[in-house]
C-alpha cells in the first residue's frame, strides 16, 4: 500500500488494487476501442512523441505521482505509468511509503544499435520512459543496478510500428498462453549458425575434455535412460526439487527397467520433468539430462562420480532449460501444456496505439525460489545457452544475445545492449580478463559471495554444489586442487573471508547432526553469507562483501601444514606474497619479524594425538588485547549478528585504538581476545589512533585472526578477522607459538 501523507488516506485504501496486474485487455473495453484516459494524458500526442522522440531534458510533465496513483482506475495511461513505477521500485514489497513530492514526466529513450558504416538503416528502438524527480527514494527503496538503470518502460507493439514510420524490430510482441515453439527453434538456430564458436566453446575445456562413459542421458524417443553416446548432443534441465518425494528418482532397483525402451513411466514423473521431456521432443532434440533421472540417487559412488564432472555436463549441453518460476518439481513448465500459463501481459490501446509494459527476466526471477537455491547457481553459470521459463514468458540468453517472447529482437548481430529484456544478471561464466598468476581469485571470490547466500536442504552440500565451478577454475587457470572449498595454493589470501553483518555465528552441520566436517578457518564451516572485502569493511560493515579483494603485501607465516585423513600434518605448497621493493623502502619502519623455526610434525602428533583431519598448523606470534564494540562504524545495526570491534591497547596510553576486528555481536564488550598474525596489508583511515601512534606507512597494518581455545584447551578455532597497527603489536607482550587451528 502507498500513500502521499497521512492526509491522503483515500489514496492508501485505493492503492491496494495495485497488487493485481491486469490482464491483456481492460475489462469492459472491446479489443479495438481506445482505453479512456484523463485530461492530462489526452494532451499527449503519442504518435509524434514515438516518431520523433522527446529527450529527457524536454520531458513532458505528467504530474504528481500521488495524483497518477489516484487515477489508476480511470486512465489507461496513468495505469501504465503506475505499473512501471511499481515494478521498478518494487513497491509491492513495501508498505506505508510516503510518495509525496515525487513528480513524473514522459520522454523517450533511443536504444537502437549503433553500427558504424551500416549499409542499410538499422531498426529504430524508441521507447517511452517514465522520468521521476523530487524527493529521493533511496532512503526507502534499495535500488540495485537493474532497477535504477534507464530500462525500457513502455513499448509500442510491433503491430503498430508502421503507424510511427518504423519496422516491427525492437518493438513489443504479444505473448500467448502457449509457448511459441517455432520461435524457440529460431533462437537456437540463430545462435548456433550466427554466433558459432563464440557460443559453442567454453574457456575451461580442452579438446580432449569429453563426457566420461559413466554419464547417462534420457533418450526421449525411446523413453529410456542410456549411456550418453559419443559426441552426444543433449539438453539439460535446471529446476527446484522438493515436493513429490523420491518415487520418481532413478535408483539401483529401477535402473535396469528404465534402461529398456519405454522403461521410464512418464506417469510417475512430476510436472516440471514431464513437461521438459515433451518440450525437448517438440524442439526436435533427442537426449535430455536431468539429475534425478540420470544419477543413481541411492548410490553414493555414482553420485560422487557425476558431481565430479558437472562442469562437463553443464558446459556440454547444447542449451539448458531453466524452470525459473517453479517452487518444486511438481510445478508445470509454464506454457508447455494448455492452461499452464497466463502471461497477464498488460496491453492498453491509447490514441490508436497498442502500448505494453514489458516483463523483465531479471525482475521475474530475482526473488524466485529457483534463484535462491544453492545447486542452481553453478547450473546457470556454466551454461552456454539458456532458455528461461517464467510465468510471463520464455527468454533465451547466450554469450551474444538475449531474446524474449515479449519483444521482437531476433536480428543477427544486434548488440546485446539493444536487447530490451532486462537480462538475468547472473552472467555466463567467463574467464577473468586479468594478468598474473592469481587472476582466478577474482572469479573464485565472486563465487563464494554468491553461493554462501543461497539455501541448501542439506547444508553439507555447499561444496558439492560449486564443485563444477571450482573444477572449471582448476582447468582454466591450471590451479592445484581445492580443499574445504578453498584453493590452498593461495591460502594466505583466501583465509581472509568475512561473514556478512547479518550472518549467524553458527556452524554448518550435515543433516545427520554430526559435527561439521569442515574446520573453523574455512568459510564452509559457517552458515550464511560470507565474502572477501577491502579494508573498508572495518569502517563500514555493510560495505562488504564488495568487489574488492583483500590487499596483501607480505606473508608473515613461513610454513603451513594441514592434517590429512590419517592424522598426519602435511606441508602445503602455499604461494608466498611479498612486494619487496616497496617494503624495503620502509625497512626502518617495519618492526615485525616473521617467526622462524622447524615444525617437528612427529612431535606434534605425539603431544596432541589424535590430530583432527583438516587442522591448520602454523608458527606465528600471539597476543591478547581488549576489544570493545565500535560506535563509529557506518552500516552498523543493533540487530546484526556481527559487528566491528575496536582493538585496544594500554600502550602508550590507556585504551588506545590499535586496530579493528569483526566479531560475533554476542562477544562481551569490553573483553579480552587472543589474536594471531597472518599477513601484512595496507591502510585505511580510521583503523587506529594516528594522533597517538603516528602516521601510517606502506604495509603498516597486519591481518590478524581472533581465536579461542577449543574445549580440550589445546587447540584453537577461528572467531573473527581483523587488522592491527604493526608498531602496536611490537610493543605488546606477543609470543611465538605453533597454532593448531581446527
Amino acid at each position: 500500500m502507498f500513500c502521499s501523507s497521512k492526509r491522503r488516506r483515500r489514496t492508501r485504501v485505493k492503492d491496494s488494487s495495485l497488487h493485481q496486474i491486469p490482464s491483456s485487455l481492460t475489462e469492459g473495453n472491446p479489443p479495438d476501442d481506445d482505453t479512456p484516459i484523463c485530461s492530462a494524458c489526452s494532451a499527449l500526442d503519442l504518435r509524434t512523441i514515438l516518431q520523433y522522440g522527446i529527450p529527457e531534458k524536454h520531458a513532458i510533465p505528467l504530474g504528481q505521482l500521488t495524483d497518477i496513483l489516484d487515477k489508476y482506475d480511470q486512465c489507461g495511461m496513468c495505469r501504465l505509468v503506475v505499473t512501471v513505477v511499481r515494478r521498478k521500485w518494487r513497491l509491492d514489497e513495501l508498505s506505508g511509503i510516503d510518495l509525496g513530492g515525487i513528480t513524473c514526466a514522459l520522454c523517450t529513450v533511443d536504444r537502437s544499435p549503433q553500427i558504424p558504416d551500416a549499409v542499410s538503416p538499422e531498426p529504430k528502438d524508441i521507447r517511452l520512459y517514465i522520468h521521476t524527480s523530487g524527493r529521493m527514494l533511496n532512503e526507502f527503496i534499495g535500488l540495485n543496478d537493474m532497477h535504477s538503470s534507464p530500462q525500457p518502460d513502455i513499448h509500442l507493439l510491433e503491430e503498430d510500428a508502421s503507424k510511427v514510420g518504423r519496422t516491427k524490430e525492437l518493438h513489443g510482441r504479444r505473448v500467448s498462453q502457449g509457448v511459441d515453439i517455432d520461435l524457440l527453434k529460431s533462437w537456437i538456430h540463430i545462435c548456433e549458425n550466427g554466433h558459432r564458436e563464440r557460443c559453442e566453446t567454453v574457456w575451461w575445456r580442452s579438446a580432449d575434455d569429453v563426457l566420461p562413459k559413466s554419464v547417462r542421458v534420457l533418450d526421449v524417443a525411446r523413453m529410456a535412460i542410456v549411456p550418453a553416446p559419443p559426441a552426444c548432443r543433449f539438453v539439460a534441465l535446471s529446476y527446484v526439487w522438493g515436493g513429490p518425494g523420491e518415487h520418481y528418482w532413478t535408483t539401483r532397483a529401477n535402473l535396469k527397467q528404465r534402461s529398456r525402451r519405454g522403461g521410464l513411466d512418464v506417469s510417475l514423473l512430476p510436472g516440471t520433468i514431464s513437461d521438459t521431456i515433451q518440450l525437448t521432443s517438440q524442439l526436435n532434440e533427442r537426449y535430455l539430462w536431468i539429475d534425478a533421472l540420470c544419477i543413481i540417487q541411492d548410490d553414493p559412488e555414482d553420485k560422487s562420480v557425476q558431481i565430479g564432472v558437472m562442469e562437463l555436463i553443464y558446459g556440454s549441453a547444447v542449451f539448458i532449460i531453466f524452470a525459473a518460476d517453479s517452487t518444486s518439481a511438481r510445478d508445470p513448465l509454464p506454457g508447455v501444456r494448455p492452461g499452464s500459463r497466463d502471461p497477464r501481459q498488460q496491453v492498453t490501446r491509447i490514441q490508436g496505439l497498442h502500448l505494453a509494459v514489458p516483463n523483465f527476466l531479471n525482475q521475474a526471477i530475482a526473488s524466485s525460489v529457483w534463484n535462491q537455491r544453492g545447486w542452481t547457481y553453478q547450473e546457470v553459470m556454466l551454461s552456454r545457452r539458456r532458455i528461461f521459463f517464467t510465468a510471463q514468458q520464455v527468454s533465451f540468453e547466450c554469450k551474444e544475445d538475449l531474446w524474449c517472447e515479449g519483444v521482437v529482437a531476433e536480428p543477427v548481430g544486434s548488440p546485446r545492449a539493444a536487447i530490451p529484456s532486462g537480462g538475468h544478471g547472473g552472467r555466463i561464466f567467463e574467464r577473468v580478463q586479468q594478468t598474473g598468476s592469481q587472476a582466478y581469485l577474482t572469479a573464485y571470490m565472486g563465487i563464494i559471495k554468491e553461493i554462501t547466500q543461497r539455501k541448501f536442504t542439506v547444508e553439507s552440500d555447499i561444496v558439492d554444489a560449486i564443485t563444477a565451478l571450482l573444477n572449471a577454475l582448476k582447468k582454466g587457470y591450471n590451479v592445484p586442487p581445492f580443499q574445504f572449498g578453498m584453493p590452498l595454493v593461495d591460502l594466505e589470501e583466501v583465509l581472509l573471508w568475512q561473514p556478512t553483518a547479518n550472518a549467524s555465528h553458527s556452524r554448518r552441520v550435515p543433516a545427520n547432526g554430526i559435527k561439521a566436517q569442515w574446520p573453523s578457518w574455512s568459510w564452509t564451516a559457517w552458515r550464511d553469507a560470507a565474502g572477501y572485502n577491502s579494508l573498508r569493511v572495518f569502517t563500514d560493515i555493510q560495505w562488504g562483501p564488495d568487489d574488492s579483494r583483500p590487499e596483501l603485501y607480505q606473508s608473515l607465516v613461513e610454513q603451513w601444514y594441514i592434517v590429512d585423513d590419517d592424522g598426519q600434518p602435511v606441508r602445503q605448497d602455499v604461494r608466498p606474497l611479498q612486494r619487496l621493493g616497496e617494503l624495503n623502502q620502509n625497512a626502518k619502519s617495519t618492526t615485525y619479524f616473521v617467526p622462524k623455526g622447524y615444525i617437528d610434525t612427529q612431535q606434534l602428533v605425539t603431544e596432541n594425538a589424535p590430530l583432527r583431519p583438516g587442522t591448520l598448523v602454523f608458527r606465528t606470534s600471539s597476543a591478547h588485547f581488549n576489544v570493545m564494540k565500535a560506535n563509529d562504524v557506518a552500516g552498523a545495526g543493533a540487530t546484526t549478528n556481527h559487528a566491528v570491534y575496536s582493538i585496544l591497547s594500554d600502550i602508550p596510553r590507556l585504551s588506545t585504538l590499535i586496530g579493528r576486528v569483526i566479531l560475533p555481536s554476542s562477544t562481551y564488550s569490553p573483553s579480552s581476545c587472543e589474536f594471531v598474525v597472518l599477513s601484512r596489508t595496507g591502510h585505511q583511515q580510521g583503523l587506529y589512533d594516528q594522533d597517538v601512534l603516528g602516521k601510517p606507512y606502506f604495509g603498516c597494518m597486519m591481518y590478524v585472526m581472533a581465536v579461542q581455545k577449543t574445549q580440550d584447551g589445546m587447540r584453537m578455532e577461528r572467531v573473527g578477522l581483523g587488522v592491527i597497527f604493526e608498531p602496536a603489536w611490537s610493543n605488546s607482550t606477543a609470543e611465538q607459538k605453533i597454532v593448531l587451528l581446527e
